[in-house]
C-alpha cells in the first residue's frame, strides 16, 4: 500500500540542497507528485508530496540528511481524505488578483485576505511582478522600469460570483487607493497578441475635441454640448455632430501646433516599446481624430488606425467628418474585424480606454481595461488601472518587470 509524505524543507539558501534531498528522494524509491521551491531574501522554501511504499524509511533518512544540507527538514503524513482534497483543489479553477499601486501599504493583505476567505477562495501563490524596489516606498533601481509596486495572487475555490466578488474589489481597492484586478486564469493569458487603445484621455492626457474648440474661442458652448451628452440628452453621434458644427472656419495650421503639442500619457511610450519588442500588434480605435492619430502613429509605431477624418476645404475645418462616425459600436466591430484579419481569437485581444464610448470594445475583447476613468466606467469594465501608469497594462498581461528588462547595448 502506498504511503504519501509532504516533505517540508526551510533554511538559507545554497547550491546542492535540491541535489541532495533530490537523491534521498531516488534511494528510497519515492514517487514525485507535486513540487514547489522558492527563496526570497536568501531562505529557501520547499515542499515536496511524495509516494512511497510502506517499509520505505525516508524520514529516518531526511533527519539525518537536514544538518548536512543546513535545512530544517520535516515528513508528514498525508491521509488518504486529505490527498482527495488537494487534488480537488488542484483542479478548481483560477483566479488571479492584481494588486497595483505607486506604494502598496501591508494592511491591504489583510483586507485582500479576508475578502477571498468571504468567497471561500484559497491564496496559493503570491509573488511580486514589479521590481525589487520596497514595496512601501523608494523608486525603481533598474533602467527604464515601470513606476510602482504590482503583486500577483493566484487564488483557487469552487465557482465564485465574480462580478460580486470584483464589485467588493473596486471598493477595497478605491479605500486603500489601490488598483485590484481579478481575471480567471487561461491558457491565453499570456498569449495576447493584439492590443487597441482609444486616444483621448487614454494615449494621451487630452480630449482633443475641447482643445480645438478652446482655440476656435467656443470652449464653453461645446462644454455645455458634452455636458448634455453625460447627461443623456443626447447620444454620441449627435452630441458629436453637434460639437464638430461649433469647429467650422478653423484654420488647419491650428491642427498641426495642437498635433505638436499633444501631451502623451505616462507610461505610453514604455507600453509601446515593450509591445513591439514582444510582438504584439497595436491599433488606435478612437472617436477623436485620424489627423491626431496618425500623428501618434508616427511617434509611437502603433500598426494601424481608426477615427473619425476631419473634412478641411480652403484651409480650413468645415465642421463635418467622413461617415460613418467611429462611435462606441464601430469600435467593437474593429476590434472583432481587426482579430479576424489577423488569424486571432477574440480572447487574445486587449481593449484599453477611459469612457462609456468604449465600453462595448472592453466588453468584447479578452481582456478590457478601462485607463483612469470615469467611476460609471470603472464600474462596469471587469479591469481597471488607475493608480499607475499605461504601462501596467504589462502586468495585467502577467509580464514581471525582469521580464522586461532589456540588455544595455
Amino acid at each position: 500500500m502506498t504511503r504519501r509524505l509532504l516533505i517540508r524543507a526551510t533554511g538559507e539558501a545554497r547550491p546542492g540542497q535540491l541535489a541532495g534531498l533530490g537523491k534521498a528522494l531516488a534511494t528510497s524509491g519515492a514517487r514525485l507528485l507535486d513540487i514547489n521551491q522558492s527563496v526570497t531574501f536568501g531562505i529557501l522554501s520547499l515542499e515536496a508530496l511524495v509516494g512511497l511504499a510502506q517499509e520505505s524509511d525516508l524520514e529516518g533518512a531526511l533527519a539525518m540528511l537536514g544538518d548536512t544540507l543546513g535545512l530544517d527538514i520535516q515528513a508528514i503524513q498525508v491521509s488518504a481524505a486529505d490527498y482527495q482534497r488537494w487534488s480537488a483543489a488542484a483542479s478548481q479553477p483560477r483566479l488571479i488578483l492584481t494588486l497595483l499601486a505607486p506604494h502598496l501599504p501591508a494592511g491591504i493583505l489583510a483586507e485582500v485576505g479576508a475578502l477571498t476567505a468571504e468567497h471561500d477562495l484559497t491564496v496559493e501563490l503570491i509573488h511580486r511582478l514589479s521590481g525589487r524596489e520596497p514595496l512601501d516606498g523608494g523608486m525603481p533601481g533598474e533602467h527604464d522600469a515601470i513606476q510602482g509596486a504590482c503583486v500577483e495572487c493566484w487564488l483557487r475555490g469552487e465557482e465564485v460570483d465574480l462580478d460580486a466578488l470584483r464589485e467588493k474589489a473596486l471598493a477595497l481597492g478605491a479605500m486603500h487607493g489601490v488598483d485590484i484586478a481579478l481575471q480567471e486564469d487561461s491558457i491565453w493569458r499570456r498569449h495576447r497578441r493584439l492590443v487597441c487603445f482609444d486616444m483621448d484621455s487614454t494615449l494621451i492626457q487630452a480630449e482633443v475635441i475641447d482643445e480645438l474648440a478652446r482655440r476656435h474661442g467656443v470652449g464653453d458652448e461645446v462644454a455645455a454640448i458634452t455636458e448634455r451628452a453625460m447627461r443623456g440628452e443626447l447620444d454620441f453621434q449627435q452630441s458629436f455632430r453637434e460639437r464638430m458644427a461649433k469647429l467650422k472656419g478653423l484654420d488647419e495650421s491650428v491642427l498641426a501646433q495642437i498635433a505638436e503639442e499633444l501631451p502623451l500619457m505616462d507610461g505610453v511610450e514604455r507600453l509601446m516599446r515593450q509591445l513591439k519588442r514582444l510582438g504584439y500588434r497595436t491599433a488606435i480605435l478612437s472617436g477623436g481624430f485620424t489627423y491626431f492619430a496618425r500623428h501618434l502613429q508616427e511617434r509611437l509605431g502603433f500598426d494601424e488606425v481608426h477615427a473619425n477624418e476631419l473634412i478641411i476645404e480652403a484651409g480650413k475645418v468645415t465642421g463635418e467628418v467622413r461617415e460613418p462616425i467611429l462611435d462606441a459600436d464601430r469600435k467593437a466591430e474593429l476590434l472583432h474585424e481587426i482579430a479576424a484579419r489577423e488569424g486571432l481569437s477574440m480572447e487574445q485581444t486587449i481593449a484599453v480606454g477611459d469612457g462609456a464610448n468604449d465600453l462595448k470594445m472592453l466588453a468584447a475583447a479578452g481582456l478590457g481595461i478601462a485607463f483612469r476613468a470615469k467611476p460609471l466606467v470603472r464600474t462596469q469594465a471587469r479591469q481597471s488601472i488607475s493608480t499607475l501608469g499605461l504601462d501596467a497594462v504589462l502586468y495585467l498581461i502577467g509580464y514581471r518587470q525582469g521580464d522586461l528588462e532589456e540588455t544595455p547595448r
